[in-house]
């Protein structure tokens, strides 16, 4: 194997992200709205707040990526 064709497949990857994240845009943002209910003021977020919400949008992409290799 060699380095370039990492690289090229990583490239590809990432030309594909804004398509994907696309097809996952209500997922997305159920997810960026439990991050900033949960972080208001200066709280921090902790792990696992928005797990349920993570997992959804994790599942989405998964999801996309299978159809979109086919």
């Amino acid at each position: 194997m060699s380095g370039s064709n990492v690289w090229s497949r990583s490239r590809e990857r990432m030309r594909l992200f804004p398509e994907l994240f696309a097809q996952c845009a209500g997922e997305a943002a159920v997810y960026g709205k439990c991050v900033t209910a949960t972080t208001t003021g200066r709280q921090e977020l902790q792990k696992d707040l928005c797990v349920k919400e993570f997992q959804a949008l994790k599942s989405c992409f998964a999801n996309a990526a299978k159809k979109k290799a086919k």
